[in-house]
């Protein structure tokens, strides 16, 4: 369709985008734009509403991320093929059933501000599965069918090595890669691999459960630190270890705390370096969503400041591509990987070698770059957009600062209402809120949330920050 006619509403008070985007689902809606229909180019189509390009592209990726468009390499953007055809359903008198979600009050999904996880529907599930199909035939993948090395297939710890080093500053002189069935497999296995009988660890306090469970499952006493406006405190971490001795690790999450988001700065980056240099103390850093910075120059992990130091470097793909997808990895010394290997191999032998192939292709490809173009993009549209509702609903109950990146956002609560008592009356509302005390290692949290927005498109947050308002005036 070359000359598609649509009209923003000028009475909405949306971003030019999302006006764009509420235009196309309606024209699906009401059937003038059917099933598997093409849309005209961002160019024609911006000259044609006087817009910007990139601000019809936005729009379009939108109505993607929602499900009504998809995208097809070479061909263009069309109306997703497995929607009902809405103008049959409407004439048939069928309107309720033809819409992808349900209008009526009781079939109102349930809404959830997550922990921070990607949203699986913005998945580039067809160049996936072209890659994945690629990695099967090929003659050179076919012996990732049979057994291979329990740190990874060569193509994506290679992929994996370059991108690090010209993306994150790290080097492989001296450390090795293993690639893993996520972030906690890394964490699991680096737990477990510089275990020693009577070893403490630091933690961060508020900080990631999961990472809690780790440690203590690899039997390491869990020391919890302070965390402020900074991230970790150096000072309270070095009081700990004056006090305690057996503490010979320390977890941080530097790039966006978890969960406050708080990024660590130069200066604690530098005095936790220093001190890992003076002690015999391992740095292990997550950098679970480092994909994801919106503002601000790009923040090099610890671990490429600290080649010659203890460090323990652990990301993941699946924040990248969809929670259900598990990639992840972990960067250390030589002698390190080999024993998490060695401990791999008795749980689970090895990583999935199709699909750790694929994701090679898509990385050499530039694929996933693409990708995480188009994520970043959106991710930040929806965290403006969620500061906005907020700001605009619980003015008086909410304080929270924009973070510059991640997936999450942290809200205060300043008027005296228990978070946890609200978190109960979301649920019965049919919206998830995780309060601080569920991050709290020692039972003592702040009255908080951690609001995890890019699973939830614009129209979504707006319905979720409503529920949210209605459970806190139930308080």
């Amino acid at each position: 369709m070359r000359n598609l006619t649509i009209e923003l509403d000028p009475q909405s008070t949306r971003p030019p985008y999302l006006k764009v985007a509420d235009a196309l689902v309606s024209a699906i809606e009401t059937g003038r734009l059917k099933p598997g229909a093409r849309l005209p180019g961002t160019r024609a189509l911006a000259q044609a509403l006087g817009l910007n390009r990139n601000t019809v592209d936005a729009g379009y990726q939108e109505a993607m991320a929602q499900g009504w468009l998809v995208a097809e390499p070479s061909r263009g953007t069309f109306v997703a093929r497995n929607l009902p055809d809405i103008g049959l359903a409407l004439n048939a008198g069928l309107k309720a059933v033809a819409k992808p979600a349900a209008s009526a009050k009781s079939a109102e999904p349930h809404l959830s501000f997550t922990d921070g996880a990607a949203d699986a529907r913005l998945l580039p599930a067809a160049v996936m599965a072209r890659s994945l199909r690629r990695a099967l035939v090929r003659k050179k993948a076919l012996s990732s069918l049979g057994y291979d090395d329990a740190r990874g297939t060569t193509a994506l710890r290679g992929a994996l090595m370059a991108h690090l080093v010209a993306e994150r500053g790290l080097t492989f002189e001296s450390h090795d890669l293993m690639v893993t069935r996520g972030s906690q497999m890394a964490l699991f296995l680096a737990a477990q691999a510089i275990a020693v009988p009577g070893m403490a660890i630091a933690v961060e306090n508020p900080g990631y459960p999961l990472a809690v469970a780790a440690f203590r499952a690899a039997g390491l006493k869990v020391v919890p630190i302070e965390v402020d406006e900074g991230g970790l405190s150096i000072d309270a971490l070095e009081a700990a270890l004056a006090r305690d001795p057996a503490i010979r690790a320390v977890y941080v999450t530097p790039h966006h705390q978890y969960p406050t988001t708080v990024t660590m700065g130069a200066a604690r980056r530098l005095r936790l370096v220093e001190l890992a240099r003076n002690t015999p103390l391992t740095i292990l850093e997550d950098d679970y969503d480092h994909d994801y910075r919106f503002e601000g120059a790009p923040v090099l992990p610890i671990a490429a400041r600290a080649a010659g130091e203890a460090v323990v470097y652990i990301g993941s793909l699946s924040k990248l591509l969809a929670p259900g997808i598990r990639l992840g990895y972990v960067v250390a010394a030589p002698d390190l990987v080999a024993r998490m290997a060695m401990i791999r191999e008795a749980i689970d032998r090895q990583g999935d070698g199709p699909l750790e192939e694929a994701v090679a292709l898509m990385i050499a490809d530039g694929e996933l770059a693409r990708h995480a173009r188009k994520a970043r993009r959106i991710y930040h549209a929806r965290r403006d957009h969620l500061g906005e509702r907020l700001a605009a609903s619980l003015p008086e109950a909410l304080a929270f600062e924009i973070p510059r990146g991640g997936l999450a956002l942290w809200a205060k609560v300043i008027d005296g209402t228990d978070a946890d008592r609200w978190s109960d009356a979301a649920a019965r509302l049919g919206l998830s809120l995780t309060p601080a005390a569920r991050h709290s290692i020692d039972g003592l949290a702040p009255s908080a949330f951690r609001l995890g927005y890019a699973g939830l498109d614009e129209r979504e947050i707006d319905r979720a920050v409503e529920l949210m308002t209605a459970a806190h005036l139930r308080n």
